[in-house]
């Protein structure tokens, strides 16, 4: 059974724009807490560009569309918070586990309770020295017609490969104001995108014009963080390159090695990597409440 807040359920049943946002990042990606205090301000931010915001988590093995303050505090504070992707949901769900939820089960999710939109930080991909590692939420991106706004993939993966995969599977991928795709910390990972866009309203006309030709699978909308909350990518790139060695050392694998090497990275840097990750969620949230006034709209 879906709960869904009743402030969502009012803007999705009368036509208001919406947006989804994922909570993996206040369980397994911040502290407290920094990590409550950028979830209520994602929905702030989606607030104040007219949408209302929808984050998603399991709680109690049912999910949730939209939280109550109580409930996002419990998912910031809590430590047996289960890390939920598309496989886990119903493990969760028989169990009545708590979880935070992944791109591809917010994605999921989204899409089953009316949501076309959905920010994030940095998608999954390929891992890099291990492509048969590939995050589920590639192939969620290639079924589920959902517009997922992030700032490209996490700089730890394979940037090459993750985009070869999105090709292969029929993902377009749009460049929000660029022609190349971002690199998370960095606004520009050397490779080229499908198309660049630079308005809201050129990506809802992109999504439209997929709907009506039935081609299967979400849009994904790269955003280069923020000029000045840039992390040089040769800076980048040594950290994530110490932070990989450290995790192979000691057996991290699987769901583990991101929020691993996130970890490794932000103590390495002093905390830059951090403060780029919040501008970025911040950016990628105001972009993504756009387009969905755009797509409500249109």
């Amino acid at each position: 059974m879906f709960h869904v807040k009743p402030e969502v359920a009012d803007a999705l049943s009368s036509g208001q724009p919406v947006v989804a946002l994922e909570s993996t990042l206040i369980s397994h990606g911040l502290a407290y807490p920094t990590n409550l205090e950028i979830a209520h301000e994602l929905e702030q931010i989606v607030r104040s560009e007219t949408a209302v915001p929808a984050t998603i988590a399991m709680l109690d093995g049912e999910p949730h569309i939209g939280l109550e303050d109580a409930f996002l505090e419990r998912l910031a504070r809590g430590s047996k918070i289960r890390k939920v992707s598309r496989r886990d949901i119903p493990v969760a769900a028989a169990f009545r586990l708590n979880g935070a939820t992944t791109v591809a089960a917010t994605m999921y999710l989204a899409y089953r309770a009316g949501i076309r939109v959905f920010a994030t930080g940095g998608i999954g991909g390929v891992h890099r020295g291990h492509p048969f590692d590939v995050s589920a939420d590639l192939p969620e991106l290639a079924q589920t017609p959902v517009i997922v706004t992030c700032a490209g993939a996490k700089s730890l993966l394979d940037l090459p490969l993750t985009l070869e995969w999105l090709e292969t599977h029929g993902v377009t991928v749009l460049g929000y104001g660029t022609d190349e795709f971002p690199a998370f910390y960095s606004r520009s990972g050397g490779l080229p995108v499908d198309a660049r866009v630079d308005t809201p309203e050129d990506v809802a006309r992109v999504w439209f014009v997929k709907q009506e030709m039935g081609l299967a699978g979400g849009l994904l909308v790269a955003v280069p963080v923020p000029a000045d909350a840039e992390f040089v990518a040769s800076e980048a790139e040594l950290a994530i390159q110490a932070a990989l060695s450290a995790a192979d050392a000691q057996g991290v694998t699987g769901k583990a090695v991101t929020p691993f090497v996130l970890a490794r990275v932000a103590c390495q840097t002093e905390g830059r990597s951090v403060r780029a990750n919040l501008a970025l969620l911040r950016n990628n949230a105001q972009v993504a409440a756009r387009i969905a006034v755009s797509v409500t709209k249109s």
